[in-house]
């Protein structure tokens, strides 16, 4: 009998799917199509829960993005995570609940349903991102589940909110809310999508395994929040400057800190961080179909830089310090291409996909109301997207080689190989594809010299000072880098922060205290003492018959 891989049944099924909802996108969006299907799930009196799907071209291109990235990131795992072990085998059960989590949210227009999926992707990644079970990956599940609780405050408070609309299908009243359920809204998708004040989770999970990173960081759990603002948009209360300033500071943060990061999973990471940054500043500037073009292509760079970075620390003897790098263009020329086309479509290199989408947001930004320190920030963190970007590249494909010398690299063909070309194929025509066939680039945008020249003089200079990194070694104080390194030390705030709050002014209380005490951690407590005082009983028994005897006797007499 043939023993059927599941690893590979999967990506068949997912690779099928992602190709069925590109043809359905494209379909719907010639003809402006938008369905709906509804189930009854419940009626009492006049409350009807109903199940609602909903597909128009949004929701179906984005649906083929997930399918499409998630089945190269099956094909990948089977090599990387291993073939037979009941460890893969769980793994693989993991990052399929994920993606069910993901469809769930990205299809339904219902807020129930959404919560659904939102809920489900923030435990699913809390167990993927704890996948290892080292004490640094419960710290960084800790972290990320926890941060992304906070986002689901608010959804249910949307929930219980919107109620009073008559309804929980949100896609047919966003021209009836009121100013306060949008902020709402906005500081959920902030929790979900890692921006300022919540970023410091999204370096953190880089505890998961590679393929994991791939999946979650470039288009699934961090691009949720953005697509919920896309489907909430609603331009009189989106353009704020008060949340574009601050998707503005995430831009500028991660990118400063990643170039002072020498891990290799955490420096994508942070550029993720800054990508968001760049979608959600689009939203901010009302300009909703620029950030789902740019989180589409975006997505497919992403994956690939993820899964070429996997590949270095496979055959690497699993190093992620790229100072122990260098050179790795001489034993792994196709995986180092591959790696190289997506960091230069990170820059926004000309004629690959992230140009498509980051040059029209740049140029369609000076069509806003930008005052002068938004249009610094902008054009700031495009140089410093370069320097980081150029500054890796130094490390891994020009640096002389400092790994083990008795140490053979070379690139073998096997699976991972084959997700790595198709996602370099996508990197490469996906961004001029859909901007043609879509029709967002029929635009004629005309603008003057000096600033049609501002964004390659940005990304030149942070070419330049991406290279002379290396002689800045150590020229500042200590505490200057470590105040990069851990993400302007806002994870620590939040501890002072704890710290006024429920030591300071709950102190008498001891808020934490009466939880654990009423809780599962005192009915514990109480059953480790009963369950001692019978074993104390059983194994003296005798002891207490005799003692209990004498006791009658003297009462006797």
């Amino acid at each position: 009998m043939l023993k059927l891989n599941f690893y590979f049944f999967w990506f068949m099924m997912l690779f099928v799917n992602s190709l069925i909802f590109l043809y359905m996108g494209f379909f719907f969006m010639y003809n402006n199509y938008s369905f709906f299907f509804e189930w009854e799930l419940f009626n009492l009196n006049s409350l009807s829960l109903c199940y609602l799907i909903f597909f128009d071209w949004m929701s179906l291109m984005f649906c083929f993005v997930v399918f499409f990235i998630s089945s190269m990131v099956l094909v990948y795992s089977s090599i990387y995570m291993g073939f037979n072990s009941y460890s893969s085998k769980r793994f693989l059960y993991l990052v399929l609940l994920f993606i069910l989590s993901m469809i769930l949210m990205i299809l339904s227009p219902n807020l129930i349903s959404i919560l659904l999926g939102w809920d489900g992707l923030g435990v699913v990644s809390y167990c993927l991102v704890i996948y290892y079970q080292s004490n640094s990956s419960f710290l960084s599940g800790m972290i990320t589940c926890l941060t992304n609780r906070l986002g689901d405050i608010g959804l249910l408070i949307m929930i219980c909110w919107l109620f009073s609309y008559g309804g929980w299908h949100f896609i047919f009243y966003t021209n009836f809310y009121s100013s306060m359920i949008f902020y709402v809204i906005f500081i959920s998708s902030f929790t979900k999508s890692a921006q300022i004040p919540f970023c410091c989770w999204l370096p953190a999970a880089m505890a998961a395994p590679t393929p994991v990173s791939s999946l979650v960081h470039s288009s699934t759990l961090v691009t949720a929040g953005v697509y919920l603002l896309i489907r909430f948009y609603n331009s009189l209360f989106y353009l704020n400057s008060y949340f574009l300033l601050m998707s503005l500071l995430t831009m500028l943060i991660s990118s400063f800190c990643a170039n002072y990061e020498f891990d290799l999973k955490k420096i994508i990471a942070l550029s993720t961080l800054s990508q968001l940054g760049l979608m959600m500043s689009s939203l901010f500037l009302g300009m909703p179909d620029l950030s789902f073009f740019h989180l589409l292509s975006h997505a497919m760079f992403k994956s690939l830089l993820f899964l070429c970075a996997g590949i270095y620390i496979f055959y690497m003897n699993d190093n992620q310090d790229i100072r122990y790098m260098g050179s790795i263009c001489l034993f792994m020329p196709f995986t180092s291409s591959c790696f190289n086309i997506s960091n230069f479509a990170l820059c926004g290199m000309p004629f690959l996909s992230g140009f498509y989408s980051k040059d029209l947001i740049i140029e369609f930004s000076l069509f806003t109301s930008l005052n002068l320190l938004t249009f610094f920030l902008y054009y700031f963190s495009l140089g410093l997207t370069c320097m980081y970007s150029f500054r890796l590249f130094y490390y891994t494909m020009i640096f002389n080689f400092k790994f083990t010398k008795f140490f053979v690299i070379y690139d073998s063909f096997n699976f991972m190989k084959i997700s790595i070309f198709m996602l370099t194929l996508m990197s490469l025509f996906f961004g001029c594809v859909f901007s043609w066939l879509s029709g967002i680039s029929l635009i004629f945008i005309y603008l003057p010299f000096s600033l049609s020249m501002m964004s390659f003089l940005f990304i030149f200079f942070g070419v330049i000072l991406g290279y002379d990194m290396f002689n800045f070694s150590y020229l500042f104080n200590l505490n200057y880098y470590y105040f990069n390194s851990f993400m302007w030390f806002m994870y620590f705030h939040s501890y002072y922060l704890y710290n006024y709050f429920f030591i300071t002014m709950f102190n008498s209380m001891k808020v934490l205290s009466w939880g654990e005490y009423y809780g599962a951690y005192g009915i514990s407590f109480y059953v480790l003492k009963i369950s001692n005082f019978f074993q104390f009983y059983f194994i003296n028994n005798l002891k207490i018959f005799l003692f209990t005897f004498f006791v009658w006797l003297i009462f006797m007499l």
